[in-house]
């Protein structure tokens, strides 16, 4: 007797290895996400705007990133104690307007530099609701809690946002030609739009990926995170106390579903590897000074120092420095 819905998915579909550099971008889904591929040890760059919602700010974002002109301190503003730049997340916020402005271009400068050699954009789209800056006249990527009549309040239309995109793939192409764009919905439902307003929302965006994936057979794909959450995980065990977001059991589910998804075979098992050391060292024992535990340590680092012979381009110092400091 089957008790879910199962969203059938298609296997090694992108066949991503560990040689590959992913950018990753969008709502907080995609975080949890690039969290796992790093600690998978691929090369992956996460957020360099920090949380994204709406298809519209991405675009900016990616835009800005390929250009690489530098922010100013004119770009920034100050509201409650802290400067904030509008197309940033609150992570870049802080008291210091220089230590400001000096993060946002680190960052923006790293993903300019990360973007010119990445074989796959992933993206995570959260929200078809935009905020419209009134004074700037320009969509926003994050309000920072300001005044609701300090911006227009927008749901963009299927036709804007495949417009957009496809001119920014375009820039994308230029810049690398062999670039794969991955694109996701998050399964995270914003209730502050009404449950309505979320559907609309939500579809919105389904319907945009499916003409862009429609018009770039070649460069553009879909992976159904938002189905799998919905339809096979349809149970609020499978979300967090806010029941919004998903759990991470959830989210560990949704990450087995994505690896099969998108993963070469010997890159899955190099995440095995990499998920049994991660594993063994989380391990805490009843005596940390005891024999056995010394003797599993050792066996331990063997295994770690085998495995970064195998793959010198992977990066095991971590693990093998937290081994050290265990080992009397």
């Amino acid at each position: 007797m089957q008790f879910t819905t199962e969203v059938r998915i298609d296997t090694n579909v992108l066949d991503v290895n560990h040689s590959h550099s992913i950018l990753l971008m969008g709502s907080c889904f995609v975080e949890h996400i690039g969290e796992k591929l790093k600690g998978a040890k691929f090369n992956a760059l996460i957020n360099p705007y920090g949380v994204l919602y709406n298809p519209m700010s991405i675009v900016t974002s990616l835009k800005e990133m390929l250009n690489n002109t530098p922010y100013n301190l004119s770009s920034l503003f100050f509201y409650q104690g802290l400067w904030h730049s509008a197309m940033h997340h609150s992570v870049f916020s802080g008291a210091s307007k220089e230590k400001v402005l000096e993060n946002i271009n680190d960052a923006l400068n790293e993903a300019h530099l990360f973007l010119k050699q990445t074989d796959y954009l992933v993206v995570t789209l959260g929200s078809s609701w935009v905020y419209f800056d009134k004074t700037h006249h320009q969509i926003v990527g994050n309000c920072h809690k300001q005044p609701e009549h300090l911006f227009n309040r927008q749901l963009v239309e299927v036709d804007e946002i495949v417009n957009e995109w496809n001119k920014v793939i375009e820039l994308l192409l230029a810049v690398n030609p062999n670039l794969k764009i991955l694109f996701t919905v998050s399964p995270i439902r914003h209730v502050r739009d009404g449950l309505h307003g979320n559907q609309l929302s939500k579809s919105t965006l389904l319907l945009s990926i499916h003409k862009l994936q429609e018009q770039r057979k070649n460069t553009v794909y879909y992976f159904p995170a938002y189905e799998i959450m919905l339809d096979e995980l349809r149970d609020y065990r499978f979300y967090a106390d806010d029941m919004c977001h998903p759990s991470g059991l959830a989210v560990d589910y949704i990450w087995e579903k994505f690896i099969h998804f998108a993963i070469s075979v010997q890159s899955q098992d190099l995440i095995k590897e990499c998920e049994k050391i991660k594993k063994a060292l989380n391990h805490r024992p009843f005596n940390p000074e005891s024999e056995k535990h010394q003797e599993f340590l050792k066996n331990l680092l063997e295994k770690i120092e085998a495995l970064s012979k195998r793959y010198p381009n992977l990066a095991f110092n971590k693990e093998i420095e937290l081994c050290h400091t265990q080992l009397i």
